[in-house]
């Protein structure tokens, strides 16, 4: 090989190589930026179980989750209740690598959960809501996570409870749908945005009414008051049938769902 064509081979593996440190640093900066957002675990529940799994469910639950689903007025309640409660137990404790039975609960001033962590555990937050036939449980690593699932409002109920009780935005959003059906949609999706809100806080419904949450999905909510601190974050959750999922977090960073459907 002549003198030009090593030098030429030598350059073009230069470039070659360049390239490839070029290519590797934005992959790896494309990683640091994906792991830069945190993710938070969303499962929708269907609460409609056959027999044997709401035995096998019920057998989980703790003395009070018993007594709550034995004590409902409507025995498919019950039933959609020792589900819920069972399935969280199932898919927290295998996060946390423990037996679901031995899972222990405390709960805030407002009834808001917390599963009671060992020492050496990581800093998992938890929240669930059930509407119907559907539950929705939502998982954060270090940050407090509120989650809300709602089947679709009658239209005449969510109009007037958005004439009284939203921000005059959101209030609009509601009032102005094309159609009936479109004005339930838009106040469910806005409810669930503010139970969801709430929850982060472990406030109370009345601290979320205010708020004002119309907006594309996902959402920065820069003053939380009268709830707490914020901001707060906020995505909807696309959910089965005729409901609507949202779910919020606190602290000042973007987060992705990462949703899934449990199955018995």
């Amino acid at each position: 090989m002549s003198s030009a064509a090593r030098d030429g081979a030598a350059r073009d593996g230069a470039a070659r190589d360049a390239a490839a440190r070029d290519g590797a640093a934005r992959d790896g900066a494309a990683r640091d930026a994906a792991a830069a957002v945190d993710v938070v675990e969303v499962w929708s529940i269907p609460t409609d179980q056959p027999p044997d799994v709401v035995h096998r469910l019920y057998g989980l639950l703790g003395a009070e989750e018993r007594e709550r689903a034995d004590r409902a007025r409507d025995p498919r309640q019950g039933e959609r209740f020792a589900v819920a409660r069972g399935a969280v137990r199932l898919l927290v404790a295998a996060r946390l690598g423990t037996a679901p039975a031995d899972l222990a609960w405390r709960y805030g001033p407002h009834g808001k959960p917390a599963p009671v962590l060992p020492a050496s555990a990581e800093p998992i937050r938890v929240n669930w809501s059930g509407s119907g036939a559907l539950a929705l449980l939502a998982l954060a690593v270090g940050r407090r996570v509120g989650a809300d699932v709602e089947r679709l409002a009658r239209p005449a109920v969510g109009a007037r409870i958005a004439r009284r009780h939203f921000p005059p935005a959101d209030a609009a959003l509601v009032l102005a749908a094309p159609t009936p059906a479109d004005g339930a949609d838009r106040f469910t999706r806005l409810w669930c945005r503010r139970e969801a809100c709430v929850k982060v806080h472990g406030g109370r419904l009345a601290q979320g009414l205010g708020l004002p949450l119309a907006g594309p999905s996902p959402l920065r909510l820069a003053d939380a008051a009268p709830l707490g601190p914020g901001p707060l974050w906020l995505a909807d959750v696309p959910v089965p049938g005729p409901y609507r999922a949202a779910v919020a977090v606190d602290a000042d960073r973007p987060f992705t769902v990462r949703h899934r459907t449990w199955s018995a």
